[in-house]
């Protein structure tokens, strides 16, 4: 196992930096002003790892940025494999915090992981997704989220939530998969609260999205939120990315037992602040209903729900329980969630069903790197 890196904060991390950033990093150390955009193609174009495998920059350069600056990269810890193909990374950052990235490949239609995939192009377009972590464990306390037992150790910073997608995209690369990019589409939906982490969440699309670096497209990437409600319109009119909210409650009776952030915004807030939400080239707002038997699966929750979202241009991805150890909650069955979707649509609700992957392996959130002690010291 790699040594735990005590990192430095008084040298950048080169991989969180823009590219105004970098340019005037290079202007300080004396370079010629193309270098930044040849370090930016580096670290987020090619997803390098070390400053050693930028090999047409200058030597003495490279010396002179190791020196004052720092590159963090993930390093894999684990890694389990689906029947389905899934894969589920548990990766180290370099003070030891554990974190988790999932892959998932697939055909695009309404059953994919994105939850625009209804209204992408048609075809057979294969899809790559990587679900990506933001902070290491979370403060939001959802009752039925593995992640929620480590609590918030930390935010995760712009060049670590990227640096997932590199990672990725080198394994993907090594396995077999073709292209310097094999990953499609982006889902900020792993451990953490993505707008809990606005400023580094927001960098980090800024990078994944530029044509100098990654190059994704806005439309294939799609932002979680477990309903921070000031941060829900000021995310729309910052960023074209898409946003789904996770309300899995008709009530707020039920949802703050299940989601303590509705205490503090109540579905009535998270209503008004989707109503509020920038609409951009058709883009809708999704809502997560994850389905907990017995729980939040009657018919009179589907009733309330398509009630509470009559009139709002939303839809709804409703996802089974995928059953965390020790938590007390089930998955309700292929026959109730059915049934469930078909009490939305007969009430003018557009609503699909998300594929359910990694069943046999840790593949709920938070579940390895719980399983990993969260953090090696």
């Amino acid at each position: 196992m790699l040594p735990v890196v005590q990192e430095d904060p008084a040298r950048p991390d080169l991989r969180s930096l823009s590219l105004s950033e970098l340019a005037a990093l290079v202007e300080r150390l004396g370079e010629r002003p193309y270098r930044a955009r040849q370090l930016q193609g580096w670290l987020h174009r090619k997803g390098v790892a070390s400053l050693e495998a930028m090999t047409d920059l200058p030597a003495a350069f490279r010396q002179r940025l190791s020196a004052e600056t720092r590159l963090s990269t993930l390093a894999i810890d684990a890694v389990q494999e689906s029947s389905d193909a899934t894969r589920k990374y548990r990766m180290r950052t370099q003070d030891g915090k554990l974190i988790e990235s999932v892959y998932m490949p697939d055909q695009a239609g309404p059953e994919s992981f994105d939850p625009e995939a209804d209204e992408e192009e048609p075809g057979a377009r294969v899809r790559r997704t990587l679900c990506v972590s933001t902070q290491v464990g979370c403060a939001m306390g959802c009752g039925f989220c593995m992640t929620a037992t480590m609590g918030l150790l930390r935010n995760l910073t712009a060049g670590e939530i990227c640096d997932q997608v590199y990672r990725v995209n080198e394994d993907l690369r090594r396995l077999g998969v073709r292209g310097e990019r094999p990953l499609t589409n982006l889902v900020y939906m792993g451990m953490g609260e993505p707008l809990h982490n606005y400023d580094q969440v927001m960098r980090s699309l800024e990078l994944l999205l530029s044509e100098d670096g990654a190059n994704f497209s806005h439309r294939h990437i799609t932002v979680s939120t477990s309903g921070l409600v000031p941060n829900i319109v000021r995310f729309g009119e910052e960023t074209q990315v898409k946003l789904a909210v996770s309300l899995n409650a008709t009530t707020d009776e039920q949802r703050s037992k299940l989601m303590p952030v509705d205490k503090k915004w109540n579905i009535a807030a998270l209503l008004d602040a989707v109503r509020k939400f920038p609409s951009r080239q058709g883009r809708r707002v999704t809502f997560e209903y994850v389905l907990l038997r017995d729980v939040n699966d009657s018919d009179e929750d589907a009733e309330r729900l398509a009630s509470l979202l009559r009139g709002l241009p939303v839809k709804v991805n409703l996802i089974a329980y995928n059953e965390n150890p020790g938590l007390g909650f089930g998955d309700p069955g292929a026959e109730r969630v059915s049934a469930f979707r078909k009490a939305l649509t007969a009430r003018g609700i557009t609503a699909m069903v998300r594929k359910n992957r990694g069943r046999d392996i840790a593949a709920a959130c938070g579940q390895l790197a719980v399983e990993g002690g969260g953090s090696r010291h």
